[in-house]
């Protein structure tokens, strides 16, 4: 009994030094960010974001809205694309062989007619069947597919993109009008930037006029509000400390700028993993690398998206099923950038990060949580001894929560309601109080799921971006 009793606290204590440091690595890559922040809004002032929207010299921008059965949402989301403040931008849409109204929705609203063939880019993708031109507004394209995942999708998209920048962004989110001469404005101060990823914030509880957000609201459910904690916490957060050290791993695929023949150069996105996104930027980092050429992969707090979270437990679970096979896909693909001097902090540092803590982390945190339940249960632990556990492990946790509400509320103050402050504030501590380990349990699921086949896009319920609140159960989409 007593040599079971030292197994068990071994383990115990094990995973708890396991969660602290995972923390500990996270606030300070939050205090990092809010330092990388406020520089930001220091230098945002002297840059003349308005004539980088107006001038005709500022290079072109491809929108590429990758799109399957998105009937509810797809009207709403390419209006706000196609009143976006700059000069040159088209806007390419890829129906991926959609089976609701997708398409005739766009038809009808943008008086789609068919055109000449427009594709110039080498990628090898699923037949296109037709190229639509917009008569109503000649900067939207429409191209119709059949279905090949949404990599397929945006590799589609890159060979009809026309402008030397491409801008990919999903079908189920509104951008602010100034976010592409924000980001272009990376690209031209820094001439070696291949990409720039922007913050994306959940629009769930929001109201809006169907191309704009009008005010900023938390929902009624903790589902999605607690997905706000989590956003801002990954974007105002571990992507700008990350971003600080030009070892950025993830831009999201609701919002990433790129240079298209950086990406044409990589071979595009990968349509063999479901985290095509962090995929390709892993690729960006390991053609420089290898050719020992400067680069600069970044993220800009700053250009905004708004999108939709999913609402319920259920579609939250698939979702993060889906993140999970995606990174453990993408850093087995790049297992050999792992500890080589080549590759620098990438190797040594941000990899092995995201191999520890990110794809095994949900595996010990279920692991350490059975065992501590079993020593509790079977008297090899006192309950008090657990629970101290429980509240050491989370406490960091919820620190670093608050900070990053406190950066949201001192640098942009989106949300100006006590009672949004006051769902902020509960979210922050609930979820660590059942959230977090309902979804290491799904993650850790996914972790065994990882080999499976799959690029489905999965199953989307949305309410669309008419006027009112942005109250949805949607399916999985690939934001990570």
């Amino acid at each position: 009994m007593t040599l079971l009793l030292l197994v068990v606290l071994i383990i115990a204590v094990a995973v708890l030094v396991y969660t602290l440091a995972l923390q500990v690595i996270t606030l300070v890559l939050s205090l990092v960010g809010a330092w990388e922040v406020r520089a930001y809004l220091r230098r945002r002032p002297m840059r003349q974001y308005s004539d980088v929207a107006g001038s005709p010299l500022s290079p072109g921008v491809s929108l590429i809205v990758p799109a399957h059965n998105e009937e509810p949402s797809i009207i709403g989301s390419i209006r706000s694309l196609l009143n976006a403040d700059y000069c040159t931008y088209e806007v390419i849409v890829v129906d991926d062989g959609s089976t609701d109204g997708t398409l005739p929705a766009m038809q009808r609203a943008f008086d789609l007619v068919k055109g000449p063939p427009t594709a110039t880019g080498p990628l090898t993708t699923q037949p296109v069947h037709a190229t639509y031109i917009s008569r109503m507004d000649p900067r939207l394209r429409v191209v119709a597919k059949e279905n090949g995942g949404k990599a397929d999708a945006l590799n589609a998209a890159l060979n009809h993109a026309q402008h030397p920048l491409v801008c990919a962004i999903d079908a189920d989110t509104l951008l602010d009008r100034g976010a592409l001469a924000r980001m272009t404005w990376e690209f031209l101060a820094r001439p070696h930037t291949v990409a720039v990823g922007g913050i994306v914030r959940v629009v769930n509880g929001s109201t809006f006029d169907g191309t704009r957000l009008v005010e900023a609201r938390t929902p009624r459910g903790i589902v999605a509000n607690v997905q706000i904690i989590e956003y801002l916490r990954a974007f105002l957060g571990a992507r700008i400390g990350w971003s600080r050290f030009n070892i950025l791993l993830i831009i999201s695929g609701a919002l990433g700028m790129f240079r298209r023949d950086a990406v044409l150069d990589v071979g595009g996105y990968d349509p063999g993993t479901v985290g095509e996104d962090a995929e390709l930027v892993l690729q960006l980092h390991r053609r420089a690398r290898d050719e020992s050429r400067p680069y600069r992969i970044t993220f800009l707090p700053d250009p905004i998206c708004w999108t939709e979270v999913p609402s319920s437990i259920r579609q939250l679970s698939r979702q993060r099923d889906r993140w999970q096979r995606g990174l453990g896909q993408t850093l087995w693909i790049h297992r050999g950038m792992f500890l080589r001097k080549r590759y620098g902090l990438i190797g040594w540092v941000a990899l092995p990060y995201f191999a520890v803590f990110e794809w095994w982390g949900p595996l010990i945190e279920v692991v350490g949580y059975l065992v501590v339940l079993v020593a509790v249960v079977t008297g090899l632990l006192n309950p008090p001894i657990a629970i101290w556990l429980f509240v050491l492990a989370n406490l960091v946790g919820i620190v670093m929560s608050f900070i990053v509400i406190i950066i949201e509320q001192h640098a942009y103050r989106r949300y100006m309601h006590w009672r949004d402050l006051a769902w902020l504030c509960a979210s922050a501590v609930l979820e660590n109080l059942g959230y977090r380990q309902y979804l290491a349990v799904v993650r850790a699921k996914g972790m065994i799921l990882m080999w499976r086949r799959s690029r489905t896009w999965g199953s989307m319920t949305r309410t669309g971006f008419g006027n009112g609140e942005a109250e949805n159960a949607m399916g999985a989409v690939a934001k990570s």
